[in-house]
């Protein structure tokens, strides 16, 4: 008999810990979303925000270099541009290119970064394939838009920025296709 009441005490608390973390998960998304906008880290113009007129400062030019990085993906991912010139207050699209150059379907997620990092700050995106999942089938290849405008609040001192995306194979998935 004692046995079984100790066994119904740890189903109390491995239910309990299950609903604790059920919970958890659900309140992440709109602490994630927080963190994302006190940082700028997912700053996207909302169609609000495009509807108002932007000034565009036509006196200046920011040059933004464009990066990309892989970790341990076969993977390959470029900008189909270098580089860039644009004026503050300007909306721009640039390309980045992604092949997957497996035989295997992959998941991945680009995350951004940017130099300097008040860039973040001043940097709005209309379209963005970060933070999303991009699912790549075996030898496909895919170009992916990026919108974003530099706000004309950036330093005057700063005339060169740096967009970065680096993208990391989502583990979940790749410990399903290993299994």
């Amino acid at each position: 008999m004692n046995t079984i009441h100790a066994n119904s005490v740890i189903l109390k608390k491995l239910l309990i810990f299950t609903l604790v973390m059920f919970g958890f998960g659900f309140a992440l998304v709109p602490f994630y979303e927080k963190i994302c906008e006190v940082t700028g880290i997912n700053n996207l113009l909302q169609a609000d925000t495009i509807a108002e007129e932007v000034k565009v400062d036509t006196a200046r030019w920011v040059t933004v270099d464009l990066d990309a990085n892989i970790r341990g993906l076969p993977w390959e991912f470029k900008p189909l541009q270098r580089n860039i010139r644009v004026h503050p207050g300007q909306l721009v699209e640039v390309m980045y290119e992604v092949k997957n150059n497996s035989d295997r379907e992959i998941n991945g997620q680009a995350i951004p970064s940017y130099s300097p990092q008040l860039l973040a700050k001043h940097l709005k995106k209309l379209e963005c394939f970060c933070f999303s999942k991009q699912v790549l089938k075996p030898n496909e290849t895919r170009q992916m838009p990026v919108q974003f405008m530099i706000e004309s609040t950036l330093p005057a001192d700063f005339n060169t920025v740096t967009i970065s995306y680096t993208f990391f194979e989502l583990g979940s998935d790749r410990a399903a296709s290993d299994g």
